[in-house]
């Protein structure tokens, strides 16, 4: 899962800065089009110009984007498809479930049963689950007390696991005074 990480921070930030326009191709929220165009922005501010040039030519030394020209002879910089899975891979690393100022008092519970033949996802799965400080209910059943519907979306459709993933809102739980110390609720 790590086979990225020997590329540098600069390299790093340009596709994901690149990949901010699959982001904004597959939001259907306009209210994401102004977060990641805002992020965007701070971070074409805050790269280097020498370390943008060196990060370039190893994305295109590793076949990561194609280059173009378009019709006014500027040159044209496209995610190909091996750069697109580095981009979400990225962003799956940076999925963070966000605290509530106020609990809602709402539990989030992702049931999942995944075949065998896709035993690497499942774990994978259960890995990132653990990362997001999701409870281990049960071997195949987590809970989250914030909302995180979105980062759940995002986290099935990498995987590709939509059919095998149930994501339940309930009120209450039978050991909800055990999940509310977990997880230093009142």
């Amino acid at each position: 899962m790590k086979e990225y990480e020997h590329y540098s921070p600069a390299v790093q930030r340009v596709l994901l800065l690149l990949g901010s326009g699959l982001a904004l191709g597959l939001s259907g929220n306009p209210s994401r089009y102004f977060k990641i165009l805002k992020a965007t922005s701070k971070e074409w501010q805050d790269i280097n110009k020498r370390a943008l040039h060196r990060a370039i030519k190893k994305i295109y030394a590793s076949k990561l984007v194609d280059i173009s020209k378009d019709k006014d002879g500027l040159t044209v910089l496209k995610l190909n498809k091996n750069g697109k899975e580095k981009v979400l891979r990225y962003e799956l690393e940076n999925v963070k479930i966000p605290d509530m100022k106020k609990w809602d008092r709402k539990w989030r519970i992702v049931l999942f049963d995944i075949p065998e033949g896709r035993k690497r996802t499942r774990d994978a799965l259960r890995h990132h689950l653990k990362r997001l400080n999701f409870f281990e209910f049960q071997k195949s059943v987590f809970v989250h007390p914030f909302d995180c519907e979105n980062e759940m979306d995002f986290v099935i459709e990498f995987f590709d696991i939509r059919p095998h993933v149930r994501f339940i809102i309930a009120d209450s739980l039978d050991n909800e005074a055990h999940l509310k110390s977990h997880f230093g609720l009142k």
